[in-house]
């Protein structure tokens, strides 16, 4: 038996789309010699993995756990020792809101040598695919990415010093705190800030919600969206429909 260096690489997956995923990623995979991977990572990026690896879904989605946090880290060191290099694909960026930093450290504390491929992340990815940009000259100088759920599961304080400010508002893993978002900028008289929430976003079934601070609970009930989905708060989201006019007027003058 040959003996193989353990070793663990933490990838970012991307958003869900499965053209999001970089080369460096996809040489990762070829190269693995075990890989574990989340609920939120697209089942056709398996086709790339090593032929020879083993795989194994560690998948966790709210309220149902196939591993806890604690036997997944065990997971990647027992394979990494046995196996060699093993692969942790996560959706998404993995240093944000994913625990890669974690897995890593806990690795590294065993002797395990790590490494890291940034994936692109959901909470830039997924509102440009709906035309969203986080920034815009006049609207937005600056974006908050925050989670919606703390390690305590309640709502960040962040959402409450963000909802103050001018900036762009990205919510991750906040739907079950939706009603509490929105209090907190309503709070902050910002009734009519446009808000857009995108379900499965950049998928083929991705869903988007569009309304106000004050109409946008009405909306998601209206349209049944719930988890996985990203929660923008702005004026950049009114760029969606700005440009979708420019191009609808632009069509009317070419009939013309």
């Amino acid at each position: 038996m040959i003996f193989k260096n353990p070793k663990l690489t933490v990838v970012g997956a991307g958003p869900g789309d499965v053209d999001l995923i970089t080369l460096k990623a996809i040489k990762t995979l070829k190269n693995a010699d075990v890989v574990l991977y989340d609920a939120l990572v697209n089942e056709e990026l398996l086709d790339h993995i090593n032929p020879k690896a083993e795989i194994i879904f560690v998948g966790k989605r709210r309220g149902c756990y196939r591993y806890q946090q604690e036997q997944i880290n065990d997971l990647i060191v027992a394979r990494a020792k046995t196996h060699g290099h093993v692969v942790r694909l996560k959706g998404g960026d993995p240093f944000i809101f994913g625990r890669g930093a974690e897995e890593m450290e806990f690795a590294a504390s065993f002797g395990i040598e790590t490494a890291m491929v940034p994936g692109i992340s959901s909470s830039l990815a997924v509102p440009a695919y709906q035309n969203i940009p986080l920034t815009k000259r006049g609207n937005a100088e600056s974006f908050w990415v925050i989670t919606g759920t703390t390690k305590d599961h309640k709502l960040s304080n962040d959402v409450a010093i963000a909802a103050k400010s001018n900036a762009t508002v990205v919510v991750l893993m906040g739907m079950g705190k939706l009603p509490e978002i929105i209090k907190l900028f309503q709070q902050e008289h910002k009734n009519n800030l446009p808000v857009a929430i995108i379900q499965n976003g950049t998928r083929d079934n991705e869903k988007i919600a569009v309304g106000t601070v004050d109409t946008i609970l009405d909306v998601v009930k209206k349209q049944k969206l719930s988890n996985p989905a990203i929660i923008v708060l702005g004026e950049v989201v009114s760029h969606r429909q700005i440009l979708a006019n420019v191009q609808q007027e632009h069509q009317k003058a070419l009939i013309a």
